[in-house]
């Protein structure tokens, strides 16, 4: 499916709101208390890109052109079909959320 989490987690953040990397790595840091290095970031956005689980458009904010990246459908659909694992997987546990 995914080669780690980290996919997973970048597609869930930009699935709250339109993205661009900087903004990523630090809702990361901030939300997570996961450090991702740019050079890891990039092309994980890159491939998400390609694969159809993120979309992106340039944008013009205080005199900078920034890639904001936007969850598609198929991306909504492998983080919905996560979290219902993850549902699955606690009740069957018998773990109380």
């Amino acid at each position: 499916m995914f080669r780690n989490f980290l996919d997973l987690m970048v597609l869930r953040l930009v699935q709250q709101e339109p993205l661009w990397g900087y903004k990523i790595i630090k809702y990361a840091m901030e939300k997570h208390g996961i450090s991702i290095r740019h050079g890891a970031l990039y092309p994980l956005l890159n491939n998400l890109e390609r694969e159809g689980y993120l979309k992106s458009r340039k944008e013009a904010m205080n005199g900078r052109v920034r890639k904001i990246y936007e969850i598609t459908s198929k991306g909504m659909k492998i983080v919905n079909t996560y979290n219902d694992y993850l549902k699955e997987q606690i009740e069957e546990a018998g773990i109380k959320t």
